[in-house]
């Protein structure tokens, strides 16, 4: 019997050692467990494109099969957590891309004036670009970047938005009461001066594409922003309709002065495009001007219709259009660019061509006013040197580094 106890005790001694061993991958799992979390965690800090494979191979290592439930798991919640990571790496992009439009002193306040005073302008005078004048100043994305966004970003857009519109209704109304008045004593005079203030900014347009490379693509948009205004321009002057009357309109009459007040805005926007070129080509320009007195709305107050659909085509311009710009420039800014040169430099040349112009130079056939063209000339030369003399300026401080009052350079 003893023996036998024995034995019994020797044959059921080996399953209790060999029971442990069964236990050994139960104990040796969570070992894979924290090798996957390795694994996971370098996974998440490398590229979100590493095959998922070579992630899994690691943690295949020390995984039995009571295990191996979770290893289709892992990587699912490592795809999850890696895409979250590129949206937030793409919304940060984003914000980065978004300019600041908030003033940090009042001389930034008085620059924004300023252009919306051009702006104003750029209504009444011929060839006037005010969108040029925001190139000079670099504010021009942030220019497109308010009005395209004015709906998104309401606050901070009609914050940057406020000193511009202020310059421009002084720019307007000065232009309509003062310069236009000039205009019609010596257009010759008046405009040789703006003349030579564009063409003297000339050079900041320039610079967006003096180190990009001449393509012939590149070369035959340029020439084709070129020849816009000069088109239009001519229309003006030869193909035009005459003077039209703002009295007796129909409903297409309104429809019309929504499309004038869509393509107004858009020469607002784009370098070189002119307002006042554009709404004499359609004959309207002088009947616009002359209807901006007390007695003619006492007497034909359905012109407030046409000033309605005007601003309603206006305000749609500026914002649909400056959007449309800002994602052409995210895409292809040089090619835009290139464009844009085109337009200024040929908005130069149409200020010297334009209905107010060729009829002085109609009457200058029979009758040479030696003292218009004379003051004209000299006023064009001190436009192009003031504007210049500008420009430098302007470049130096882009090249300066700025410096804080510690003395540090940033």
């Amino acid at each position: 019997m003893n023996e036998n106890r024995d034995k019994d005790v020797i044959f059921t001694t080996p399953p209790q050692e060999t029971g442990p061993k069964k236990t050994e991958p139960k104990a040796a799992a969570p070992q894979g467990t924290e090798e996957k979390e390795r694994t996971g965690a370098v996974s998440l800090r490398e590229d979100a494109s590493a095959p998922a494979t070579s992630r899994n191979e690691g943690a295949a290592g020390g995984t039995s099969d009571g295990a191996s439930g979770q290893k289709g798991t892992l990587p699912q919640e490592e795809r999850k957590v890696c895409s979250s990571n590129q949206s937030a790496e793409k919304s940060a992009h984003t914000a980065e891309a978004e300019p600041d439009l908030a003033y940090k002193n009042g001389k930034e306040v008085f620059k924004s004036g300023i252009l919306g005073f051009f702006i104003g302008l750029a209504v009444i005078v011929p060839g006037v670009s005010g969108s040029t004048v925001a190139i000079i100043f670099r504010l021009y994305d942030k220019l497109l970047y308010a009005l395209g966004n004015i709906v998104r970003r309401f606050r901070k857009c009609v914050r940057f938005l406020a000193p511009i519109a202020v310059g421009l209704v002084i720019g307007f109304i000065l232009g309509f009461l003062a310069i236009q008045k000039l205009i019609d004593i010596s257009p010759f005079t008046v405009i040789g001066l703006f003349a030579g203030l564009m063409l003297g900014a000339f050079p900041a347009v320039y610079d967006e594409v003096r180190t990009e490379k001449k393509t012939p693509l590149r070369v035959g948009l340029f020439l084709l922003g070129l020849a816009v205004p000069v088109a239009v321009a001519v229309c003006s002057v030869f193909l035009s309709e005459g003077g039209q009357s703002l009295e007796g309109l129909n409903v297409g009459h309104y429809l019309l002065f929504l499309v004038l007040g869509y393509l107004v805005a858009i020469t607002q926007v784009v370098p070189g495009l002119s307002a006042t070129a554009i709404l004499m080509a359609f004959g309207y320009f002088t009947a616009i001007m002359d209807s901006v007195h007390l007695s003619y709305w006492q007497s034909n107050p359905a012109v407030f219709g046409v000033y309605a659909c005007l601003g309603v085509g206006f305000v749609l311009g500026l914002v649909t259009f400056s959007k449309l710009l800002t994602k052409l420039f995210a895409r292809s800014r040089a090619a835009a660019f290139f464009v844009i040169v085109g337009l200024s430099l040929g908005s130069i040349v149409t200020m010297f061509f334009n209905p107010d112009v060729y009829a002085v130079y109609l009457r200058w056939t029979t009758d040479l006013n030696v003292l218009d063209l004379t003051l004209g000339i000299v006023l064009f030369v001190v436009g192009v040197v003031a504007a210049y003399l500008f420009v430098r300026y302007e470049r130096s401080k882009k090249r300066a580094p700025a410096v804080p009052k510690s003395g540090r350079t940033i």
